[in-house]
């Protein structure tokens, strides 16, 4: 396992936040965890990106024990961080915002050739590379802010509730892009988001947090047809998002090149 978490107990002062969580992300897998406002999501993925420290429970990564460890060692320990609300630095430029998330890398000489890349993923960065951050859409943010976390070259990338406060068709470009990641480089992904559907359709594996517990877990073919899933998260329709086959979906024909690039 690349990740697991095992028995995560987290408190807001003294409010009981997360008891007793655990689940594991394979190497290679999309991990999908849902459930409603205040289920312990985001705090989860707080404690495990070091932004806070359990008070029970461990986490490894790679077979390494960062529980506790700061956000900046868990960044350098190989988790890159998409947090809720997307988070750029507005008054920084496009490609200043980029930088940063290369700024604790030790070898320069792979830059140029790595922006290259994330340009190749979302050539409207590219063109608005000196404007300022805060002047992009909150597609384009949220664009930038997912090149940010990959410019750290994580073994793991971590996204909390990317779809939140996007439109539908910008959620399907960035939902595609993620499944592309994982199906192309192999990179592993932990996916926090309310949109199940959305979530299930690209994920491997997920689990449901209610209350601060895990109240089911399984595949995603398992979840998507479970009906307690389908008569919470599932009741109303819901805009089609790439299908996952394994790790081999054809890419969305659907996805618009301006933001994200298509597969060549």
């Amino acid at each position: 396992m690349l990740l697991t978490i095992e028995d995560l107990h987290l408190y807001y002062g003294h409010i009981y936040a997360v008891k007793g969580v655990s689940f594991n992300v394979a190497e290679g897998e999309i991990m999908a965890v849902m459930g409603s406002n205040g289920a312990g999501k985001s705090t989860t993925i707080k404690a495990l990106c070091g932004l806070l420290k359990p008070r029970q429970g461990k986490i490894w990564l790679a077979g390494r024990d960062v529980t506790g460890l700061n956000a900046e060692r868990i960044a350098l320990a190989g988790i890159g961080y998409v947090p809720e609300g997307r988070r750029v630095f507005s008054q920084m430029s496009v490609l200043e915002n980029l930088l940063i998330g290369a700024y604790a890398r030790r070898r320069e000489s792979t830059l140029a050739q790595e922006m290259e890349l994330i340009y190749s993923y979302f050539p409207v960065l590219e063109r608005k590379a000196r404007l300022l951050a805060g002047t992009l859409s909150g597609g384009e943010q949220q664009m930038l802010a997912l090149g940010r976390a990959l410019m750290t070259r994580p073994r793991l990338l971590v996204l909390d509730e990317p779809s939140l406060g996007l439109a539908p068709i910008v959620v399907k470009q960035v939902f595609a892009l993620l499944q592309r990641l994982n199906r192309e480089n192999g990179l592993s992904i932990l996916l926090v988001e309310q949109n199940a559907h959305a979530a299930l359709r690209i994920a491997h594996h997920g689990i449901v947090l209610e209350t601060g517990q895990v109240s089911l877990r399984g595949s995603a073919t398992e979840l998507l047809e479970n009906p307690v899933i389908q008569a919470i998260y599932l009741g109303g329709k819901e805009y089609q998002t790439p299908a996952r086959t394994d790790n081999h979906a054809a890419p969305d024909p659907g996805v618009d090149a301006d933001l994200v690039a298509g597969d060549g």
